[in-house]
């Protein structure tokens, strides 16, 4: 089991695993294209996403600062509720996969905005069961939708990613029904924005955040918010 803040990672695995590796070089990431479907949300008011792509830290703290994201709550999905905490989902026998739940206004932000930041600057699509020095299933990527529309926007952006070759390697991610989400422990949320010096987030999670800057300057955003544990 990985006790990640406790962890003194060398700085060349670190390095394996700060970027997204998949596209051939950063600048192709950079210019993933916009998802061709992507309509209106066809329900009105706050919307729900949940993504999973490693460690959720990093996937919270990119999510964390993107335009019209309400909130983000690091957690577990794809397994059941008596496994649903850090010690047994590490163990990578649960079924779970550390997700983040994303509660965001549709009028500032799409889904397939979304899906865009998750498949390029919150993580690497094309690795299995692993994100840089993190492995097992629980860091597997998968993109659980919570409506029909969701699922068709998300097949329909793999299936463009991949007809573009937009990564050298295969796409990964699963595509399943969400069932119920796990928000993890207290200490998990807002991690990297309260521990910005672990060598865990500097060296894996700290890019994911510049990336996203960098070349999504639009759906950019400085601020962060903090994170309320309790889901509603």
């Amino acid at each position: 089991m990985i006790r990640r803040w406790f962890a003194l990672i060398p700085l060349a695995g670190a390095l394996a695993g700060c970027g997204v590796s998949g596209p051939a070089t950063a600048d192709d990431i950079s210019r993933l294209p916009d998802p061709r479907l992507d309509p209106p949300s066809a329900q009105a008011g706050e919307q729900v996403a949940v993504f999973a792509g490693g460690c959720f830290w990093g996937v919270e703290a990119v999510f964390d600062h993107v335009r019209g994201v309400r909130q983000a709550w690091s957690g577990y999905a794809g397994g059941s509720a008596d496994t649903a905490t850090y010690e047994r989902v590490s163990d990578g026998d649960t079924g779970h996969a550390e997700s983040v739940k994303v509660a965001y206004d549709p009028r500032q932000v799409s889904y397939g905005q979304l899906l865009k930041v998750f498949f390029s600057a919150a993580h690497d699509p094309t690795e299995l069961n692993r994100q840089g020095p993190d492995v097992g299933s629980q860091y597997r990527s998968v993109v659980f939708y919570a409506t029909p529309q969701q699922e068709r926007v998300a097949k329909a952006y793999i299936a463009q990613l991949t007809a573009a070759h937009a990564f050298d390697a295969p796409i990964v991610t699963q595509v399943v029904p969400l069932q119920d989400f796990y928000a993890a422990e207290a200490y998990h949320q807002n991690f990297a924005a309260q521990h910005p010096h672990n060598a865990y987030i500097v060296y894996n999670d700290a890019p994911k955040v510049a990336h996203l800057k960098q070349w999504l300057p639009a759906l950019y955003r400085s601020a962060t918010q903090v994170v309320e544990v309790q889901l509603h």
